[in-house]
């Protein structure tokens, strides 16, 4: 009761101090991972009334200590504040402690494809039909993401990051990274549709693929990053918001979850390995 009610007066002070602060939502949902020393909880949520769908997306944490006793499996209600155009979770509680999921242990492991691990390679076809694989990039840095082009709004939100991350680079360092987002909806993203989707964008598709195939192929390759998707029956695609930076051997080496981290953090990661 008292860390809930700190919890609540620190919300509460970010609101009416920080000049930054925006709205305020209510949620509530199952966690899926957390990351404490990132300050990030991946969270099975429902509907946020007035921002977004039900799906599952990694927040920011405005204080990792909201993430003690916090673990996978959990049903936790929670509450996002915007500040500085970016979410973050300001309070944060397993009510009763108990998990969400029947025979959920509290422990499950991190799904998605670790850092310093070799990233997953793929074939399969861009914008314009053309083949896009892994390893024909090798020699360049590769920003890799996942998105669907009928999303609601987080494919966007983090298609606009990433663009802005591109544009702070120098047209040298440019020439050296390639952008890569692949679709989690092959079926209706076919390549007309990805090179529509990057058009209404005005992103030069010289420096960033849009990648499409066969189902199973794509399939393969988002279980394969441990990025995970499941369909709704209204078409909507739960899935978790993951970014992954690959060097230029092919190495993850580093991944950023969800769609509230900084244009200026990821330029800054690309120009360090360059």
């Amino acid at each position: 009761m008292i860390r809930r009610a700190h919890a609540l007066a620190a919300a509460l002070w970010l609101c009416a101090c920080d000049p930054g602060a925006g709205p305020v939502y209510d949620a509530s949902g199952v966690v899926r991972a957390v990351r404490a020393e990132e300050r990030l909880v991946t969270i099975e949520h429902g509907d946020i009334e007035g921002l977004m769908p039900a799906m599952t997306m990694s927040f920011d944490v405005a204080d990792a200590a909201l993430l003690d006793g916090i673990e996978p499996g959990q049903y936790v209600e929670f509450r996002l504040s915007l500040r500085d155009e970016k979410f973050e979770i300001v309070t944060l509680e397993a009510p009763g402690g108990d998990t969400g999921v029947v025979g959920s242990s509290g422990s499950a492991p991190d799904p998605l494809a670790r850092a310093d691990a070799p990233a997953p390679d793929f074939a399969l076809v861009d914008q314009d039909g053309r083949p896009a694989s892994l390893s024909a990039l090798r020699g360049k840095l590769v920003v890799l993401d996942f998105v669907f082009t009928r999303c609601p709004g987080p494919c966007p939100i983090l298609t606009g990051l990433l663009v802005d991350a591109r544009e702070g680079l120098s047209a040298a360092d440019r020439a050296r990274v390639h952008f890569v987002s692949l679709t989690l909806d092959p079926a209706f993203d076919t390549p007309e549709v990805l090179r529509a989707y990057a058009q209404a964008r005005h992103i030069d598709t010289a420096g960033w693929s849009f990648v499409t195939g066969p189902a199973a192929e794509v399939e393969a390759v988002v279980r394969a990053y441990g990025v995970g998707s499941t369909r709704q029956p209204n078409g909507d695609i739960d899935h978790t918001l993951a970014t992954f930076l690959i060097s230029a051997d092919g190495m993850i080496a580093r991944r950023y979850l969800g769609v509230s981290h900084d244009p200026a953090v990821i330029r800054a990661d690309l120009e360090r390995l360059l």
